[in-house]
């Protein structure tokens, strides 16, 4: 696992997409596949790509799926596609054809089952299974990842690429990409920062597999974590 610190949320959304930017251009042959998380850090890295790299990103050369989904309408300030096609896909003429969203407000099991069998169909496969060029993760304070909880680790040993989750916190359903992908991704990128990450980031980085962040950290083939110092340093403080 490679870790990357820098002194601000904002730094270190700067250097993530910088990194994404910088292995398209060691490829430049290369159509890359993209899965996004949904979240405020992610939304910070949206905007500031969208603001400030808009020009030198090779849009056409980028597919772009979702990790997870909330079960919500696009419209909705929840929505991850929502918010990613607000902030950086309307904004930079991202083409539709390169897009494929999960539909939050279609039945979650079909819907699921769905993306599923779209994902199989249109990205490349490596032994059997959709393999993501990079899959861009977030983690909450309480350790889950791709919307699987505590709770719901059966989720990392499943074989169907996209499962339907649940928030346990407020019982809203999710659409969560499962093992089977996580594990079977070229990298696997964790971008994350503030203080109250600190708790999950220490099991990242120094703990067992406390969670399903830090199990999927732990036995990834190759992890990436983008982080700030206060998540980083903060854990001191735990």
């Amino acid at each position: 696992m490679k870790s990357y610190i820098y002194s601000t949320a904002t730094e270190t959304a700067h250097a993530l997409v910088k990194h994404l930017i910088g292995m398209m251009g060691r490829e430049p042959e290369k159509i890359f596949y993209f899965a996004f998380s949904g979240g405020s850090t992610p939304s910070l890295m949206f905007d500031i790509w969208a603001n400030e790299y808009k020009h030198v990103t090779p849009w056409e050369r980028m597919r772009v799926y979702w990790v997870d989904e909330r079960c919500v309408p696009m419209e909705d300030s929840e929505s991850n596609y929502g918010t990613m096609r607000r902030l950086l896909l309307d904004e930079v003429g991202m083409p539709d054809e390169f897009v494929f969203p999960i539909f939050g407000n279609h039945p979650p099991e079909a819907e699921a089952k769905r993306y599923s069998a779209q994902v199989c169909r249109t990205v490349p496969l490596k032994n059997g299974f959709p393999t993501f060029d990079a899959v861009m993760l977030g983690a909450g304070d309480d350790g889950h990842t791709s919307s699987i909880f505590p709770g719901q680790e059966y989720l990392l040993s499943s074989f169907h690429p996209y499962e339907v989750s649940v928030n346990p916190y407020n019982g809203q359903q999710r659409i969560a990409m499962t093992g089977c992908l996580l594990f079977a991704a070229r990298k696997l990128i964790f971008f994350i920062t503030g203080k109250n990450k600190a708790g999950v980031v220490r099991d990242i980085l120094a703990s067992g597999d406390t969670g399903p962040a830090a199990y999927v950290a732990h036995h990834a083939v190759d992890v990436e974590i983008f982080i700030d110092v206060q998540a980083e340093k903060a854990d001191t403080d735990i």
